[in-house]
């Protein structure tokens, strides 16, 4: 009897053992399970929320038209409304730029210069009014039209992992080797390229050589001009320029605005006074337009941000001279 009841303890035993290793396993797969149900759940929550977003990306994009030839490159902004996620940036914003001209917009950060060359570049399209070229609207054109009709000179211009040549060379697919070498030589790339071994055949990037910022800007500029855009757009373009290259750059810029429909859009005061017409933005609305006497003989925000950028000017070199 003894020896039957110890039997059937040790039977108890091992069956709890094994009531309880079951019950772990099936705790350890029913939490796999909800832990899968949950991967599940936020997977479908985000390829919602992507589906959502791309929906609201190509909302947001403009729609092209077919039209390839343009009457004229005059623009014009015609109470134009614009703003992220449910902030205005402009409201109402009309202005007309003339073919051949140079401008420049300034103004504060957040004042609508960026956002102006993005609507004009097509980047967004606009809440109501309208944006033309040659009196035409940006949609009526087709993508390639737009595409060859205007450049972009950036302040942190991007190049490619492959050759000085090939980062020059895929503005224009289509433009011989003399063309290409042309628009480097006018950009100033001339100095970048006597400075290694294998001229226009450098590589640039981790596996090559790097480049300065107005070095990167003088290979922007000859892209620019190979493109033969007849709308350029410098977006913060001489924000960065160093004083090695500053001479360099003011004569490439020269060379790529000739006959050009220029907007600019620069912290450095002194690269823009030269311009046709200076168009000075606060809170979206043109509050001042004019040449650089005009402006400043009137007396108003032109004149006040001359001021500033003066005054830190003159603090940034008595900086360097402490230094």
């Amino acid at each position: 009897f003894t020896i039957n009841k110890v039997n059937n303890a040790n039977l108890l035993i091992v069956e709890l053992f094994m009531i309880l290793f079951l019950s772990g396993v099936m705790m350890v797969s029913f939490m796999k399970i909800m832990w899968a149900s949950m991967n599940i759940f936020n997977a479908r929550y985000a390829v919602d929320t992507l589906e959502d977003l791309y929906k609201k990306m190509n909302e947001d994009k403009l729609s092209y038209g077919e039209n390839i030839n343009f009457k004229n490159y005059n623009i014009e902004f015609d109470n134009v409304t614009f703003g992220y996620n449910g902030n205005k940036v402009l409201e109402n914003l009309s202005f007309k730029l003339e073919e051949g001209k140079k401008y420049a917009l300034v103004g504060h950060s957040g004042s609508g210069k960026s956002t102006i060359v993005k609507l004009l570049s097509g980047f967004y399209k606009v809440d109501s009014g309208s944006i033309k070229i040659g009196e035409r609207p940006l949609e009526s054109y087709s993508k390639d039209a737009l595409i060859n009709t205007i450049s972009f000179v950036f302040q942190d211009s991007k190049l490619f992992k492959t050759s000085i040549y090939e980062n020059v060379a895929l503005a224009n697919r289509k433009a011989s080797r003399e063309e290409v070498m042309k628009a480097m030589e006018l950009a100033g790339c001339n100095v970048i390229l006597n400075k290694f071994p294998e001229r226009e055949n450098t590589m640039i990037g981790s596996k090559g050589v790097y480049l300065s910022g107005g070095e990167k800007q003088r290979i922007a500029i000859a892209r620019a001009m190979l493109k033969k855009s007849k709308i350029v757009i410098m977006d913060e373009a001489s924000a960065s320029i160093d004083p090695d290259n500053e001479y360099e750059l003011q004569k490439a810029f020269k060379n790529l605005m000739k006959d050009k429909t220029v907007i600019m859009i620069a912290h450095r005061m002194s690269s823009i006074r030269s311009v046709d017409e200076i168009l000075v933005l606060e809170n979206g609305e043109i509050i001042e337009r004019g040449s650089d006497q005009e402006l400043i003989s009137k007396g108003g925000k032109y004149k006040e941000l001359l001021e500033l950028y003066d005054s830190a000017n003159q603090w940034r070199v008595k900086d360097e001279e402490i230094l």
